[in-house]
């Protein structure tokens, strides 16, 4: 593969054509997956669906897609872009079949859980490694698929909406907001239900991305029960976000519904072996034997660890919600 035929290749993709005017899904996604090597979050020839990719496909779209004609949709050209001939998708184990049998993805749900990443022939991926040949593929992009424009940042970020939602959105308006970039209770409730448009969907999955990312970093990387902190030098997560009250159930995931936790306590919380009272204080459940060095009862009564700013402390409702529960489910 050189430079010259991948380029003509990129001309020639499969698209749609809406009032003569083609259809920019798989050029949008493209030129997110070229900007995810550039930056570092796709480090080797695996491109799997993160919400990173997710949220960049959304931004690149918000700034170069001018027309309602056509829905910011992610899965299709994820799917779809294997027509290209250079796309390869890699599915979970036992799910060949569901990319064999069918002509599409019905949702991006059916995405994530056929497909486990794609990859670029091993000739596309080497050429793409070099700058000067990321640079030839965008203005391809940009002039065969989208007029010619230039790829600049808009000063909207996603992960930025989204983070400034979640620590600073009460609950209540985000269950009963919707629009642009803002899932409300609705299409939760749908998504929830398997029955959700593509966007809404896509759109919770990032905010998801956003909750797991920003509820440590507000516990300053720090397990709010047991202490530990792990900052690793890469991009690894070692503690993880947990929602107070079931994601599930509540539709929220605002910083007040949120902890920081060591997976073991992760698990433990989910599982109601143990709570945190409406005084920040651990309680654990009697109702369970445990051995070895890494008691959980030895938490017993201990103040967890707390964020400096108060606002991004959990709430005493959602923490009497999970109390209450835990006391059901031990009775």
């Amino acid at each position: 593969m050189n430079v010259s035929s991948f380029l003509k290749q990129l001309t020639k993709l499969r698209v749609a054509h809406v009032n003569g005017t083609p259809a920019p899904h798989k050029a949008v996604l493209l030129l997110s997956v070229i900007q995810g090597m550039e930056g570092g979050d796709i480090g080797e020839n695996k491109i799997f669906i993160t919400p990173e990719l997710v949220a960049r496909f959304k931004d690149n779209w918000h700034m170069l897609v001018h027309s309602d004609q056509f829905s910011p949709n992610f899965s299709l050209p994820f799917y779809h872009l294997k027509s290209g001939g250079f796309w390869h998708l890699h599915t979970h184990p036992g799910m060949e079949v569901l990319l064999t049998s069918s002509g599409s993805i019905k949702s991006f749900s059916g995405l994530k859980n056929a497909v486990a990443y794609a990859c670029l022939d091993e000739g596309v991926y080497d050429l793409l490694l070099k700058r000067v040949n990321r640079e030839l593929a965008i203005q391809t992009l940009l002039t065969t698929y989208l007029g010619g424009q230039q790829l600049k940042r808009s000063g909207y970020d996603l992960f930025q909406v989204y983070e400034q939602q979640i620590l600073c959105e009460p609950p209540a308006l985000y269950g009963t907001s919707g629009g642009c970039h803002s899932a409300g209770s609705a299409q939760i409730k749908a998504a929830l239900r398997n029955d959700a448009s593509m966007d809404d969907e896509e759109e919770i999955f990032v905010r998801g991305g956003v909750f797991k990312k920003v509820v440590p970093r507000v516990y300053n990387y720090t397990c709010c029960i047991s202490g530990m902190k792990i900052v690793a030098t890469r991009d690894v997560q070692m503690i993880d976000a947990c929602h107070i009250v079931p994601f599930s159930e509540s539709h929220d995931d605002t910083i007040r519904n949120g902890l920081s936790l060591s997976p073991n306590f992760h698990r433990a919380f989910d599982r109601f072996l143990i709570t945190i009272d409406r005084d920040f204080r651990v309680v654990v459940s009697p109702h369970f034997s445990e051995a070895g060095g890494h008691s959980l009862r030895a938490f017993e009564g201990k103040q967890i660890y707390l964020p400096d700013e108060v606002r991004y402390r959990p709430s005493g409702e959602n923490l009497g919600w999970h109390y209450e529960r835990f006391l059901r489910v031990g009775a």
